[in-house]
């Protein structure tokens, strides 16, 4: 890595996903005033995120169905009293 390029509140932290549990260490600037231990039994600032690539239906593949029908109905209901 070069010298001298990242700022001086690059450091690692930990990001845990809320979806799926998944935890990364990763080297990041963001701000948090929470900490956790890591499997090398270290502290380290953690970060929760709502959604990573381990919970990510692009990155998993798993394909999250939507209420559809449900959607198009409550329109078609709204179209109609509108008329």
């Amino acid at each position: 890595m070069k010298k001298d390029i990242h700022p001086d509140t690059y450091r690692p932290v930990v990001f845990e996903d809320l979806a799926s549990g998944a935890r990364f260490l990763i080297g990041s600037t963001v701000h948090t005033n929470e900490t956790t231990s890591w499997e090398d039994g270290k502290e380290y600032p953690k970060l929760t995120v709502e959604i990573s690539s381990k919970s990510h239906p692009f990155y998993t593949g798993e394909d999250r169905t939507l209420d559809k029908a449900g959607r198009v109905e409550r329109f078609r209901q709204r179209a109609a009293r509108k008329k």
